[in-house]
């Protein structure tokens, strides 16, 4: 970071472990108008709870993204959950200073956007529908059903192993038997943390943010993720990085993911350490 006189805001920042994420964070430093802070949201922004429904963001997430986000040029939450979800969870509406933000739900297949207030969102996949119908049923079948249960994602379907009496059991014993029936109904499976998720083909966090950093024009670009969906955006930083576009990769900390954190700049410790890094970030712009 180059040695100061006295100390500033930016001094205080954990360095990268990579030359291309000091890299990255020097580029944010220097030219944050031109600078995309994009973000996962459960794992990143919230911790992990058994239960989805009762996740909400840490309490200093979003008063960090306010004072960020009118110092760059857009702040964006990537996230597996329907967008109007992942708003209502996160409390990210009418907040003083988010009136830009840009919630790209179920990996970039929906949109809120704070300026309108509304979400964007294509038809439903015709499988989701016939896989509703036939999941309770099917999960029942091959004696699946004792810890497991489904969260209704309406674009996707997620079956949960983190109650089951051995989650790690659970999930191997899943992944092969919903990998055939996602492939009937032209789904596929995405695995992440005690939880598989049927969904769509076509769309992940990769495509979600290339094309939204196409749309900002960013010159700069800050990822944070936790999970194994996270993996796609962080390929698309890698190849964007190639192209001459600096970007930082953050890992919310995780022992259960090492292959995300193998690929990070930087690994903080889970949501707490996210937001103290953003609330940090923004006083040093």
């Amino acid at each position: 970071m180059g040695s100061h006189p006295h100390s500033t805001p930016a001094d205080s920042l954990p360095v990268p472990v990579t030359a291309a994420g000091r890299e990255g964070l020097d580029a944010l430093l220097r030219n944050p108008g031109r600078s995309v802070i994009a973000l996962d949201f459960d794992g990143t922004l919230a911790e992990i709870v058994p239960d989805p429904d009762q996740a909400r963001a840490h309490a200093d997430a979003v008063p960090a993204l306010a004072a960020l986000a009118p110092k760059v040029a857009s702040v964006a939450v990537v996230t597996g959950r329907p967008a109007g979800v992942a708003v209502r969870y996160g409390g990210f509406a009418g907040v003083p200073g988010l009136e830009h933000l840009v919630v790209l739900g179920h990996y970039g297949a929906e949109r809120w956007d704070a300026v309108t207030g509304t979400v964007h969102a294509p038809a439903e996949h015709p499988g989701v529908a016939a896989l509703r119908a036939e999941l309770p049923g099917f999960l029942d079948a091959i004696g699946a059903w004792r810890g497991t249960w489904i969260e209704e994602k309406g674009r996707a379907l997620a079956v949960h192993t983190r109650r089951a009496a051995d989650p790690a059991a659970a999930f191997e014993a899943l992944r092969g038997p919903l990998a055939e029936l996602a492939a009937r109904h032209g789904l596929m499976v995405e695995p992440g943390r005690a939880v598989l998720e049927l969904r769509p083909p076509g769309m992940d966090k990769g495509v979600a943010l290339t094309e939204y950093l196409a749309e900002t024009g960013a010159e700069a670009v800050l990822y944070a993720g936790d999970d194994l969906g996270d993996l796609a955006a962080f390929a698309a930083v890698e190849k964007l990085r190639g192209e001459g576009v600096p970007g930082l990769l953050l890992c919310s900390g995780s022992a259960e993911v090492p292959e995300l954190a193998a690929r990070a700049d930087l690994t903080l410790a889970g949501p707490p350490e996210i937001a103290a890094f953003l609330t940090t970030l923004s006083a040093a712009l």
